[in-house]
């Protein structure tokens, strides 16, 4: 293996180091997607002892904390040292319709993966629609009678807030 010496990148590594600016917690990256009637969050932190893991939920605000502590060998003489160290923090504002009550997470091969839930009055459900004393129903665009042919133009988004009524 060889190694050079590049005066601007240690300058730079040492600069950064003396002037960071982000000297509280750490930046952790996160993946987050929906599956049915649930929220999955997924966030690296490889590394990171499980025990350091905490997962709160408040009213509405989902926090997820971890530490990693730099390993100090004795004698040791460091020729790169880039893996941060310290606490890491993200922060998120749940919406309304979140079970928070449900909330589970789990810890493993270095990611974080958080199931948020939603309640039961905000899950997809089916309606059924009456036309001329005849009942039919309707569940995500598609009528009961054919299968293939989804409700057509004029389809809009209504957000989990236009359900209340005036």
């Amino acid at each position: 293996m060889a190694l050079y010496f590049d005066p601007f990148r240690d300058i730079d590594r040492l600069a950064s180091g003396l002037l960071d600016a982000q000297q509280g917690p750490r930046f952790m990256p996160i993946d987050l997607s929906r599956e049915g009637d649930h929220y999955i969050l997924n966030a690296d932190l490889p590394g990171i002892d499980p025990g350091s893991v905490d997962v709160d939920v408040d009213g509405q605000v989902l926090t997820i904390r971890a530490e990693r502590t730099r390993r100090s060998e004795d004698g040791a003489k460091w020729l790169a040292r880039e893996r941060p160290s310290g606490s890491f923090l993200r922060q998120f504002n749940l919406g309304e319709g979140i079970d928070t009550s449900r909330v589970s997470a789990n810890y493993e091969n270095g990611v974080l993966s958080v199931m948020i839930p939603m309640t039961e009055k905000t899950k997809p459900r089916k309606v059924a629609v009456t036309a001329n004393g005849t009942s039919t129903s309707v569940r995500h665009g598609v009528t009961s009678g054919d299968d293939s042919s989804p409700v057509s133009s004029g389809q809009s988004s209504i957000g989990a807030d236009s359900s209340s009524s005036n």
